[in-house]
């Protein structure tokens, strides 16, 4: 169930919330073979859900999320419980305040039925986590869910929640909506406050939401965007309406098909999903142009010297490998190997590319392209091949969306489509700086007449 259908159930009294919570505990506890949990909060979910039914009884209703259970990835301090990044390294760790995006959402109403299994310390992209469990995609139990917030898009997918808190560096939500057959957004960069969350890659990590629906979305980025002094990255530009009614046709939008790069290398059924997403937006009045983007691969590669020294610095000079998974902590200890002069060049190219795209929005009002170049490969899958093309499941995974960490644009993944083998197929809408309202309202309007 969504939220709006959650919480019309809750309203016209069909339902408590404290049925609500055990119905959804029910369901973790009989149902959970994907592994999405690392640490269930029964006890306190069913306290704060008793606490909303009274508030309804009094007349007081917090917002859509009143007595709405979601849950956050293990990234996310919460106070009193261990938040642990999927690591033996945080496996103790409990803070002693929330991050402020779990604090917005209590005071919302929401109520957190736990901690979400992810890739270790959110570096990569399949979520086989060696220490607490490889999580399965709902989809098909032999496939992975996508990381590395891959608890988060299989607890949506496997309708334990209708929405759960993520993060991005290099496509961690967007990568498991698009595997797993859910929405996720990746905001703007310094649109939702990263303020207690475990970090990764400081200048690339991104806070979101993976929804059932695209509205889903809408309804948490109401709740959990805004400034925040205690996060020197959070923006001061003003928060707009999330959740205003979605428009009926889209005429007047202009869409960027790229005609390099996004579409090389891409399965056959992927493409042809996309397409067809794209040719649905036509029949709603909007407008392609057909663009060449910017060099992405050296955006790529930017991105990941970028990425690999700022994780590189968090943890390899601290700590010792011993308690951390092989795959991980061999892209460490690379990230260790990038000199100095290489960061900053990555960084010089970084603002290079930033004009370039500011350039690219002024002919077009957002991108359509696939979100990931193949669906959900199996958990034994290392490489994958498209049209001959060979390359690692993590880089084929990360390809088409680690370059917009890099540069800071709001990025949407929904579903669009299936592969022949009945797997779901996602559509990334990229939009330019701060239109991240827009941008889930074009979302939505397309999901309405893809489903």
């Amino acid at each position: 169930m969504t939220v709006r259908e959650i919480g019309k159930m809750l309203r016209s009294g069909q339902a408590s919330c404290v049925e609500i919570v055990q119905e959804a505990l029910r369901r973790i506890q009989e149902r959970d073979r994907y592994r999405t949990f690392i640490t269930l909060m029964a006890r306190e979910a069913l306290e704060e859900a008793a606490k909303r039914d009274k508030e309804l009884a009094s007349g007081i209703d917090r917002g859509p999320f009143h007595g709405v259970p979601i849950a956050h990835k293990d990234l996310f301090y919460t106070k009193g419980v261990r938040t642990t990044a999927g690591s033996l390294l945080f496996k103790d760790f409990i803070p002693e305040y929330d991050a402020m995006v779990v604090d917005k959402l209590r005071a919302g109403g929401a109520v957190s039925l736990g901690k979400l299994n992810q890739h270790e310390l959110a570096y990569g992209t399949t979520s086989k986590n060696p220490h607490f469990g490889f999580v399965l995609n709902p989809r098909d139990l032999e496939r992975v869910p996508g990381g590395s917030s891959g608890g988060s898009g299989a607890a949506v997918a496997a309708g334990f929640v209708p929405m759960a808190l993520g993060t991005d560096t290099g496509g961690s939500i967007r990568i498991p909506a698009s595997y797993c057959g859910v929405a996720g957004l990746k905001p703007t960069y310094g649109r939702v406050s990263r303020y207690g969350v475990l970090p990764l890659a400081f200048s690339l990590d991104h806070v979101g939401p993976l929804g059932e629906t695209v509205e889903d979305c809408a309804l948490a980025m109401a709740e959990i965007a805004g400034p925040d002094s205690r996060d020197p990255t959070s923006s001061q530009v003003p928060v707009p309406n999330f959740c205003g009614e979605a428009p009926a046709r889209l005429d007047g939008l202009r869409i960027g098909v790229p005609t390099n790069f996004y579409f090389d290398h891409v399965a056959g059924d992927v493409s042809a999903s996309v397409y067809n997403a794209i040719e649905a937006m036509r029949r709603l009045g909007a407008g392609t142009v057909e663009v060449r983007v910017p060099d992405m691969l050296e955006l790529n590669a930017a991105h990941q010297i970028v990425q690999g020294t700022e994780a590189s610095s968090l943890y390899v000079s601290q700590r010792n490998g011993s308690q951390i998974g092989l795959d991980v902590w061999r892209l460490l200890e690379q990230g260790r190997l990038i000199s100095g002069p290489d960061y900053v060049n990555a960084q010089r190219l970084r603002t290079v590319y930033r004009r370039q795209f500011d350039a690219l929005w002024q002919s077009v009002d957002v991108l359509a392209t696939p979100t990931t170049p193949i669906v959900a490969p199996r958990l034994e899958q290392d490489e994958v091949e498209t049209n001959g093309y060979r390359e690692s499941s993590r880089m084929a995974a990360t390809r088409l969306v680690r370059a917009v960490n890099l540069l800071g644009e709001p990025a949407l993944s929904l579903p669009c489509g299936r592969s022949v083998d009945g797997l779901p197929v996602g559509l990334q809408l990229v939009g330019k700086p701060f239109s991240d309202a827009r941008l889930l309202g074009i979302g939505r309007t397309v999901e309405r007449h893809l489903l």
